[in-house]
């Protein structure tokens, strides 16, 4: 006999679902490192606030014995709003596959290999969506159509306020060369704040290794451990990532890149039930969350590289 619900529920979620985690957010070099790095659970509200600070205080200066000192309060802080998006992925087994299954070992095979398709499914979706250029309004906003000087990004205009503009984007350089790459680089660091990685092509890196002196090929070694390629410019990793845009190389802070997700629904398995007008069993997992800065001065891109 086929296994009832409740075993196909408790074998999924025990055995498969935590694995499921992990190899969604290690599926790629980047939202590897923003789980380690920018992933925040957020217990809720109608959308996620991000205090920003833009300005510094206009009351202040050198003096001397009794000057009259300025005492005078101007705005300094905002917050960026970033509303919630929501995810799933659907596991359905048929009950005349679950009849051709019949058996312990059988039917844990089966119910593996859809978890491993819904795994597949949460990964390609959530590796566009932090890459994305906004085009699905539903998804989570992506690097894409942060790295604009035009766009609305958490609420805050970008064409009326000049520091909510990434530090670099740089639409016009067709050629991957050393010096591209430092002038953004340049462009995004302020003071000690630098980027923290840059993420990019297959095609793109591959051109970068091709640049690098045999004895300067050095590799980071977070990176490697979690099984990606790295290589490295001004000390921080270069990674390909196959969800990367073509001709794109992004320059990313990671101290100000937040990936949030709710913690009541960051990946929760629904138990598998039956419709009331099918023979099958779905079950489905949800994830809902945003993707948001709370410095994009700190980031920038190269967007038109052809080799």
């Amino acid at each position: 006999m086929g296994l009832t619900y409740d075993q196909i529920s408790g074998i999924t979620e025990r055995k498969f679902i935590p694995k499921l985690y992990d190899n969604i957010f290690n599926s790629n070099p980047y939202l590897q490192r923003a789980r380690k790095r920018s992933y925040e659970l957020v217990d809720g509200g109608i959308s996620i606030m991000v205090p920003l600070n833009y300005a510094t205080p206009t009351a202040s200066g050198w003096y001397w014995g009794a000057d009259t000192l300025n005492v005078n309060d101007n705005d300094q802080i905002t917050s960026a709003e970033y509303t919630w998006k929501a995810l799933y992925t659907n596991i359905s087994i048929l009950r005349t596959d679950e009849l051709k299954n019949a058996g312990d070992e059988q039917m844990v095979s089966l119910v593996k290999s859809k978890v491993k398709i819904a795994e597949k499914n949460m990964e390609d979706q959530l590796g566009t969506g932090v890459f994305s250029n906004n085009t699905n309004a539903k998804s989570i906003v992506g690097l894409q159509y942060m790295m604009s000087t035009s766009n609305t990004i958490g609420g805050i205009s970008q064409s009326t306020y000049s520091w909510w503009q990434p530090g670099s984007v740089d639409s016009t350089t067709t050629t991957t060369s050393l010096s591209a790459m430092m002038t953004v680089w340049n462009l995004c660091t302020i003071g000690s704040w630098s980027p923290t990685c840059v993420i990019t092509t297959r095609t793109l890196f591959n051109y970068y290794y091709g640049l690098l002196q045999p004895q300067q090929r050095f590799q980071d070694t977070d990176s490697a451990s979690g099984g990606f390629q790295s290589l490295l410019f001004n000390g921080i990793p270069v990674l390909p990532d196959s969800h990367c845009p073509s001709n794109c190389m992004f320059f990313l802070n990671e101290d100000y890149l937040h990936l949030f997700a709710h913690k009541e629904e960051d990946m929760r398995f629904e138990p598998f039930s039956k419709p009331v007008n099918q023979n099958v069993k779905v079950a489905k997992i949800y994830w809902m969350g945003a993707y948001g800065s709370s410095n994009m001065r700190l980031q920038g891109a190269l967007t038109a590289l052809t080799s």
